[in-house]
């Protein structure tokens, strides 16, 4: 054994008495951190999932800021709240590993591509019932998720990303003139974020990060995983994340049944205007990150996975610009520039 399957292997020993005998590393996703399935023979389940940090890189978040904490004790706090989280059988501190429940293979994306339009719906249903549920978790001792929020910085940061890799999509480099506008636009959802009400939030609800858990004598039921980065947001920040998510594009009719529906649940219940409006607010600041993440990925690691869900998140940039544009205009100019991205590059 290699020394950190043998730190895999001890901690398989000392905390469900079980041997290890496999690991199968999991398909790495746009972060550093590792994940691999363990297969294990002697205890009650035969197979947990290994949780390996990596090293802090602090080109992925903002100058200044502060790494990202530990998923505990945010995990637990969410667990004792009645939340879906895996099961921690225990962790080893020093080698940066967590032994978790394995949740199986079957993520929301994966769900959603074989469902007819009724189960859509009810996986969709399922899914924004959670973010009420987390909304409504309260600040407990030592859980930094409640001293994080999505601040200035944060949005600032995306919009240093949006600026110098989504716009190369047009064949050339921003002027200064555009990466201006970028700044502005971003720096004017900022303000917005800064008025609203402040709740937890997951901070990256999308479709791969919701996995269907099997329950004994009962259907599937959605968990949550990959929430050590929540932080306090407006009410509307996870169901961006939710239903313009690129991996799961939404009709339109169907993103508005599933806020109107969610939306008197939640502990603010925002107004309908107010709370739509944010929404496309957030939407800019949301999908123009993702997009220069993935043409990032590309262009620096040589990750083309992600270049497939171009096309859909410069879909969900552009309707929301468009309809912040129409309620702010100030954000016009960064609606323009939006439209710029060409189709078929970000087809390609």
């Amino acid at each position: 054994m290699d020394p950190l399957e043998t730190r895999i292997a001890l901690l398989a020993e000392r905390c469900l008495h079980a041997e290890l005998q496999g690991l199968a590393w999991l398909p790495a996703g746009l972060g550093a951190r590792r994940f691999a399935r363990a297969r294990l023979a002697g205890a009650a389940v035969a197979t947990a999932i290994a949780r390996i940090e990596a090293p802090e890189d602090p080109r992925i978040r903002p100058g200044g800021a502060p790494p990202e904490p530990a998923q505990e004790p945010i995990r637990a706090l969410l667990e004792a709240h009645g939340l879906p989280v895996p099961r921690r059988y225990g962790a080893d501190p020093e080698a940066g590993i967590e032994l978790l429940e394995d949740l199986g293979e079957l993520s929301l994306e994966r769900a959603l591509g074989a469902a007819g339009a009724e189960r859509r719906r009810a996986l969709y249903e399922a899914a924004c019932d959670l973010v009420p549920q987390l909304q409504r978790v309260r600040p407990a001792p030592g859980v930094e998720a409640f001293s994080r929020r999505l601040s200035p910085e944060l949005i600032a940061y995306k919009a240093e990303l949006f600026a110098r890799h989504a716009l190369g999509l047009r064949g050339r480099a921003a002027s200064a003139a555009e990466a201006e506008v970028v700044r502005a636009a971003f720096a004017r959802v900022a303000e917005l974020a800064l008025r609203a009400p402040q709740r937890l939030a997951h901070r990256d609800l999308q479709s791969s990060n919701l996995h269907l858990r099997s329950e004994a004598g009962g259907a599937p039921v959605l968990a949550l995983i990959d929430f050590q980065g929540a932080f306090l947001a407006p009410p509307e920040y996870d169901l961006v994340c939710l239903l313009r998510d690129s991996y799961a594009e939404l009709s339109e009719d169907e993103l508005l049944h599933q806020l109107d529906r969610v939306r008197p649940q939640l502990p603010d219940a925002p107004a309908r205007d107010e709370f739509l409006s944010r929404f496309d607010a957030l939407t800019l600041t949301r999908k123009g990150k993702d997009l220069a993440r993935f043409v990032q990925a590309a262009q620096e690691r040589g990750d083309r996975r992600y270049l497939r869900h171009l096309a859909p998140t410069r879909r969900m940039l552009l309707r929301a610009a468009e309809r912040a544009a129409a309620r702010w205009p100030e954000l016009g100019s960064f609606a323009a520039l939006a439209a710029e991205l060409p189709e078929p590059a970000c087809a390609r």
